[in-house]
């Protein structure tokens, strides 16, 4: 028998948990995220051979994609609690500390919610790496957050949480003995997500309102890819589709456009939303060095974006392979979406192809921009999706380019674009819209246009321009008396 007191695994805690109990939705960041609130909380088991130490490793079995981090506040239990009352359940609990519930996508279609393949293999819950006195911190004061190679992704508070941490050990001691050394995993927020061999994770929570800002400190885990995959005479195989994919990569959907609005952009010309913009301040609005497939094509959708960072041998090995960045984007781009990319203007090799063209259009998005080049260009325009590129280029991705990160603020053609972004497109070029000023500004550009051609047919008519363009106080009387007409 191994003993559990000098096992490495359980450094982090004051032993071998008796069981480790964690939970499916918590944070309302992460239900808002799912597009699901539940009434009450819902629990599922994993083993304590789950258990790891802060520094150490985790695999990636050979043979799956979707390994995603989720970092979380874990409590220790200290004193037995069976059928505890809410205002006395923070009293059994002895310690706080740093969790990260592992768990693997490929594996959740047959766990039917128990998640007992997808969340329990060895390695899948590093705790630690130091414990937190309970008595000193305030349990609706508590923060979690969670780095990947140093990028915070998660950061949020026990403020965020839809079931207070008492309230988790109270009701779960209805139902079960709550016995000295049991964890508690108490939820994830928003931010969790796909971890690729390589990948540094660490994991922290803190109380940054207590006396001496009490920490857990940082737990650390190493992804690495396993050699080992899975039997499928012994049992059933990995397996991911495109829910699965959203759901571990942690996609939101985007803000959507109402039929009224985008057919309104569709009829306002790009020139006309131009001006309108530059009148409020926004003269930045353009993607510059861009050209239409199709020039009688009107691009209308909402911004989602994709970055690639310049070469790099030992990069495109670590982020270029599999399921990286670049196929997230055009995998799960959602109805009426625009896929932006950021390629630095640089022409050098193509940013798409026709597959990924063809992978757009079945979703439903509304459009491609890129500020780099397109590969298999007559077979990209034949797909019919409008495109917006800087050329054709036969290359292949990595000649130029590692596809890095989506739905981030990226920079296509001199323009900043962010996730949410109005993007419109016609023969003149592209321009990209704050959401909070559409409705403002495609209505003014519709009145300008009418303005304007009622300009062009007193022109047409023979009137001199000099006081009609711009209109000075007895045309624009005209004017008001021609609109009032219609």
């Amino acid at each position: 028998m191994t003993d559990d007191s000098t096992d490495p695994r359980f450094s982090g805690l004051p032993g071998r948990p008796g069981k480790i109990v964690a939970i499916h939705l918590s944070y309302a960041s992460r239900a808002d995220q799912r597009g699901r609130r539940p009434a009450h909380p819902s629990y599922f088991f994993k083993p304590s051979s789950s258990v790891a130490a802060s520094g150490g490793t985790v695999e990636r079995p050979h043979g799956t994609e979707l390994l995603a981090f989720e970092g979380e506040i874990a409590l220790v239990i200290g004193t037995t609690a069976r059928r505890v009352p809410l205002d006395r359940a923070w009293d059994h609990v002895a310690w706080v500390t740093a969790a990260n519930d592992l768990g693997l996508y490929d594996l959740r279609a047959n766990d039917k919610g128990s998640n007992v393949r997808s969340k329990g293999g060895d390695g899948f819950t590093p705790l630690g790496p130091h414990l937190v006195d309970a008595r000193t911190v305030d349990p609706g004061g508590l923060r979690v957050r969670a780095w990947v190679n140093g990028e915070l992704r998660q950061d949020d508070t026990t403020a965020g949480l839809l079931f207070t941490l008492p309230r988790l050990v109270a009701d779960l001691s209805q139902h079960l003995t709550l016995e000295p050394g049991d964890v508690i995993l108490t939820g994830t927020p928003a931010g969790s997500s796909v971890v690729v061999p390589g990948d540094v994770v660490e994991v922290e929570v803190d109380a940054p309102g207590a006396p001496g800002a009490p920490t857990s400190g940082r737990l650390v885990t190493t992804v690495v890819q396993g050699e080992h995959g899975f039997d499928g005479t012994l049992g059933s195989q990995p397996a991911v589709d495109d829910v699965q994919r959203a759901e571990a990569w942690g996609v939101e959907p985007g803000p959507r456009l109402s039929a009224e609005l985008r057919e309104k952009l569709r009829r306002a010309p790009v020139a006309a939303l131009s001006a309108q913009l530059r009148k409020r301040g926004l003269d930045q609005v353009t993607v510059d060095g861009v050209r239409p497939m199709h020039a009688d094509a009107k691009l209308v959708g909402t911004a989602r974006t994709l970055r690639f960072v310049p070469a790099r041998e030992d990069l495109f090995s670590r982020h270029g392979g599999g399921y990286n960045a670049q196929k997230r984007a055009f995998d799960t781009v959602g109805e009426g979406e625009v896929i932006v990319i950021e390629a630095r203007g640089e022409t050098g090799s193509g940013t798409l192809g026709d597959i990924l063209a063809l992978r757009a259009h079945a979703r439903g998005a509304a459009g491609i921009v890129t500020d780099g080049g397109v590969r298999d260009h007559a077979a990209v325009a034949a797909v019919g999706i409008p495109v917006y590129s800087a050329g054709a280029h036969p290359a292949v991705l990595g000649r130029r380019h590692v596809p890095w990160d989506v739905d981030v603020a990226v920079a296509c053609g001199g323009t900043t674009v962010e996730p949410g972004d109005v993007i419109v497109g016609d023969g003149d070029g592209v321009v990209v819209i704050p959401p909070g000023l559409v409705e403002e500004v495609v209505d003014a550009a519709l009145a300008q246009e009418e303005e304007d051609g009622w300009i062009a047919e007193q022109v047409a008519a023979g009137h001199a321009i000099d006081g009609l363009f711009p209109m000075d106080a007895q045309w624009r009387a005209r004017f008001d008396a021609w609109r009032a007409t219609r």
